[in-house]
């Protein structure tokens, strides 16, 4: 396991986690001034700013992608829904190609209508069919262009809303059914907040591998937790075991970069900008 305690070479930091004080451009500038060497942007962020102007912005300060947020969102109740979905994810696609990132992440999406408090149907076993689908359509562009899907399972509790691929064991089962020759062109995004609690967490990651393993969010889970979209914790402050996870994560082949992915409506969000980077590089040597 890789020795984080006198450098944060391996630190990415999620846009997200600061995206409440700081416009993108601003969230480079800043990350680069500390020798942060990697983020993870999200797309509406990207558009603000302009594609060619981020580009510009990241070949100027040396900054890398460790993933692109996010495409996914598949299922819908009629053909035209699905192909605006798979529309979008080609976009999401040539995007995250364009800024080189390490992979686009996928966040899969729940029953349709879910996200907006609006179900149109109960069946979630035919949004995994729309996922299932959306996933092998997307896939075929993005080898083609030479882009990596990661699947990012979500904690159960956002299965009607925002995906309804909720373990690792779910997320492989698709990458092993659509990408059996475990080509890298497929795998997942392992965010800590999601699976910590999954007991079958270590043996899955075992069976993910180094072809399978694209990216490593971390965060904390407080207790008690306020809010479940946007009261997730600093590293250190809650109660996930993230150097043991980290761990088996490495020892699976994973040699990447440690995401910081931080919603924080009450906390983080609400103190200097500049605090919460500083308090990342420090926690990121001591608790990751």
């Amino acid at each position: 396991m890789r020795d984080f305690s006198e450098s944060h070479r391996w630190l990415s930091i999620n846009t997200a986690t600061v995206r409440a004080q700081w416009k993108l451009d601003r969230i480079i500038e800043e990350c680069a001034r500390r020798e942060i060497r990697a983020i993870s942007p999200w797309r509406d962020q990207v558009a603000e700013a302009g594609l060619d102007t981020v580009t510009r912005l990241l070949r100027d300060t040396g900054m890398s992608l460790s993933g692109y947020c996010r495409g996914g969102m598949f299922p819908a109740t009629t053909r035209e829904g699905r192909q605006d979905a798979l529309d979008d994810n080609r976009r999401a696609v040539d995007e995250a190609r364009a800024l080189d990132a390490a992979c686009l992440v996928l966040v899969v999406g729940g029953l349709p209508g879910g996200l907006q408090g609006k179900p149109e149907h109960k069946d979630i076993a035919a949004a995994r069919n729309d996922v299932r689908d959306g996933i092998a359509a997307t896939l075929e562009y993005a080898r083609s262009v030479g882009m990596p899907l990661a699947i990012e399972p979500l904690h159960p509790m956002y299965a009607a809303d925002r995906a309804c691929v909720n373990t690792m064991a779910q997320a492989l089962d698709l990458c092993d059914l659509l990408d059996p020759g475990r080509s890298g062109a497929l795998g997942v995004a392992l965010d800590v907040y999601h699976v910590w609690w999954d007991p079958e967490l270590e043996a899955q990651i075992r069976r993910a591998g180094s072809e399978r393993l694209l990216a490593f969010h971390v965060c904390d889970w407080l207790l008690p937790t306020r809010d479940l979209l946007n009261d997730r914790g600093m590293m250190g402050d809650g109660v996930i075991d993230i150097p043991r996870i980290r761990g088996w994560v490495e020892q699976a082949g994973f040699a990447g970069y440690s995401e910081v992915e931080i919603f924080s409506a009450e906390n983080w969000w609400k103190r200097d900008g500049g605090e919460v980077l500083d308090t990342c590089m420090q926690r990121h040597r001591s608790a990751v």
